[in-house]
């Protein structure tokens, strides 16, 4: 689909949670999806990064999935979702439903690679499925791009000798690929633990290191205080435009009857993080050696702000200073899904709270 104007009022990049609930309430307050404002998607269907991830991956396994903003009216809740279907398969189809009960004439795939200024305006550039370059002049963005698009590895010496294969967790598909292979996987988040699982049987060796101890929760699901003791740090770090913390570091691991049966049985158990790679596989400081044919970094994403560059927004610190989903540095650009906004816990009142600031800022324009 392309869209209906030039030169709409506002440009929406992203068509995932963040963008969706955005561009929900964009409509509601009496913007016309295609002409007063256009979401930009690069996806080749619905879901947002969930289209994206790995095949055994089901609802509930993870962080629990919020619903949008206004799917109660399509009668759709992830809470009764089918739990036998790959989660990718049904994200896709309630994000579908949902952007065709809303008419929202989401352009994708539309793959933003710059937005800069001309003159008064912005200028958002982007390619689609054929590759040509289209441009839309506009008065405000809502950058809304998450993270998946920007997987971080952190590096450790020797990290390029290794002559197996490095993933990252957006590269992973399943657990036979790896099938009679010796694996070690990093990271202390849910994603993490849930390649362990996956893994355990399948693979001849099975390690898993961390960064940082695991506190696994009494709860079985994410306490709500540490829930907002984590966001409350997100926001801080990008109030000051510095990069931004894991949300997991800050709210630990729920456990889940399944992670509780794994954690029973000894599969998981953390080391401490290695010292180096080697060609062959990781070494600690202490001299121990794990031969290793694939390394599984669990290490988590930054977010997607490449397309940006031209606008200058980025601080010394390493972050964009945002404060209420504004950047500080330029009052037209927002940002949906970033900093607490970055996971489902606060990603819906954020798509209010940006949408009536937008129509504030169009106003005063």
């Amino acid at each position: 689909m392309s869209p209906a104007s030039s030169h709409p009022q506002v440009v929406v990049i992203g068509g995932g949670q963040a963008g969706l609930s955005v561009s929900f309430y964009l409509k509601r307050l009496g913007l016309e999806p295609g002409t007063d404002f256009v979401v930009l998607d690069r996806g080749p269907g619905t879901g947002g990064a969930w289209q994206l991830r790995w095949e055994a991956l089901r609802v509930g396994s993870a962080h629990r999935i919020n619903d949008l903003p206004g799917m109660d009216a399509l009668g759709l809740t992830f809470d009764e979702a089918d739990r036998t279907l790959p989660a990718k398969e049904v994200v896709a189809d309630y994000y579908r439903q949902y952007e065709e009960f809303y008419d929202l004439r989401i352009v994708r795939p539309a793959d933003v690679h710059r937005v800069s200024n001309r003159d008064l305006d912005l200028v958002v550039e982007y390619t689609d499925a054929q590759g040509a370059t289209h441009e839309l002049t506009t008065d405000v963005v809502v950058n809304a791009t998450g993270t998946w698009g920007s997987p971080f590895i952190p590096w450790y010496p020797g990290l390029d000798s290794f002559a197996g294969r490095h993933l990252h967790t957006s590269d992973y598909e399943s657990a036979d690929e790896f099938r009679d292979r010796s694996v070690v996987v990093v990271g202390g988040g849910t994603s993490a633990i849930g390649f362990l699982m996956e893994l355990e049987g399948v693979v001849s060796e099975l390690t898993w290191v961390s960064r940082r101890p695991i506190e696994f929760l009494d709860e079985s699901e994410l306490n709500l205080e540490a829930g907002a003791a984590a966001v409350a740090m997100q926001d801080e770090a990008a109030r000051a435009g510095r990069a931004l913390p894991s949300i997991v570091s800050g709210t630990g691991v729920p456990r889940t009857r399944r992670i509780q049966a794994a954690i029973d049985r000894g599969l998981l158990v953390a080391k401490p993080m290695f010292s180096s790679v080697e060609p062959d596989g990781v070494r600690w400081e202490d001299g121990t050696f794990q031969k290793a044919d694939a390394i599984l970094w669990s290490t988590g994403f930054r977010p997607e702000l490449r397309h940006l560059a031209p606008l200058k927004l980025r601080e010394k610190e390493g972050g964009v200073t945002v404060g209420n989903g504004s950047s500080w540095k330029d009052g037209r650009v927002f940002f949906a899904g970033y900093g607490p906004q970055a996971s489902t816990i606060g990603a819906n009142r954020a798509g209010r709270q940006i949408a009536r600031q937008v129509i504030a800022t169009l106003s005063n324009l």
